[in-house]
């Protein structure tokens, strides 16, 4: 399981291929993004669509039809980065080789037998990992130089901060709708120093510890399993942590040692604030500091057919905190950890309105 982390190196996966329309073969223009998810050219679709009676209003890429023409709207999103992309490229070309760089305002991709490919000053730029702002004279020959390189990467910095909060994770409110579980505290679980409520979707930290029967299986920490194993599918559940000043909300496997804490172990990953405002995510038994501001509801979105994991800011516009990749090899299950132990202190999982 790896995290995505926001350095000042920029990743590999900006290429022409990413914002490209497969009707045209060129840089998107006036994206629309149809309902199946796949985007294309306003322009190219209606050519397409007008040019053939059958499977009208189908997607050219899943062949995913429609009862009647969508309507359909700008993506601005895709359109900046379109925009972003297409600036990158000529502020390259203009102190680069023009023997290296493509002719100048040409916004078409390479034919589908070379992609995916980029230009090759991005490229170099992009799988290096340097930062460009720090490089010294040998990678930047001139102020000039390096002042639009700096451009350049501050525009990319901020598609990678859009694309995780608009792109990457879209399907998240569609989770809300075909993805949403209402989990349930397993007892068999509970640590002696928490109580759950009689529908077990509240857990309270006590104010006594309780005399619950010694099971293996129970946790020695104030921690807590849910009962239902995801192993398959997409999954969704909302946690209103606003009546407990420390806790961990995130995933575990049934077979997390009891005597370890939620994300400091393999088999365990969670989003945590520490009650010092500080909210932090632990993946891989190493932690990321996520900022300082505290949310009242956080959302988990587990889509275990391509293994990764969300978790998200709810609570008046959905915000994401942090994702990653997942790799279980067994069921995984929703885990909490309410530390402190301040008693009365509570969380609650929400019933997720569909």
């Amino acid at each position: 399981m790896a995290g995505l982390g926001l350095g000042s190196a920029v990743p590999v996966w900006l290429a022409e291929d990413d914002l490209g329309c497969i009707i045209c073969q060129g840089l998107l223009d006036w994206p629309a993004t149809l309902p199946c998810g796949h985007s294309f050219c306003r322009h190219c679709l209606e050519a397409l669509w007008g040019a053939r009676d059958a499977r009208r209003w189908a997607c050219p890429t899943c062949r995913q039809g429609a009862a009647q023409q969508p309507h359909l709207r700008k993506n601005t999103l895709l359109q900046d980065l379109a925009d972003k992309y297409r600036r990158a490229a000529r502020e390259i070309q203009a102190g680069s080789d023009p023997a290296h760089c493509p002719c100048p305002g040409s916004s078409s991709l390479s034919s589908a037998a070379a992609r995916p490919r980029r230009r090759p000053e991005l490229q170099r730029a992009f799988s290096s990992g340097v930062d460009l702002s720090m490089a010294s004279p040998k990678l930047v020959t001139s102020d000039t130089a390096a002042g639009k390189i700096r451009d350049i990467l501050h525009d990319l910095e901020e598609i990678q901060e859009k694309l995780q909060e608009s792109v990457t994770w879209k399907e998240a409110p569609e989770a809300q709708m075909q993805g949403a579980i209402h989990p349930t505290f397993n007892l068999k679980s509970l640590s002696c120093s928490l109580e759950v409520s009689k529908d077990s979707r509240t857990v309270t930290v006590s104010h006594r510890p309780q005399p619950y029967r010694w099971s293996c299986e129970r946790f020695s920490t104030s921690q807590v399993l849910c009962s239902q194993a995801l192993s398959s599918g997409k999954h969704y559940w909302e946690v209103d942590t606003r009546n407990c000043s420390h806790w961990a909300v995130g995933v575990a496997s049934w077979e997390m040692s009891r005597d370890q804490v939620l994300g400091r172990t393999m088999d365990s990953c969670c989003v945590e604030w520490k009650g010092t405002s500080q909210l932090s995510a632990w993946h891989m038994v190493k932690e990321t500091v996520l900022g300082s501001d505290r949310p009242g509801v956080v959302g988990i979105w587990l889509n275990l057919e391509e293994g990764k994991l969300a978790f998200y800011s709810v609570d008046n516009q959905e915000k994401l905190l942090y994702e990653c990749t997942i790799s279980a090899s067994s069921p995984l299950y929703p885990a909490f950890w309410l530390y402190g132990l301040h008693p009365g202190n509570y969380l609650i999982i929400k019933q997720v309105k569909v």
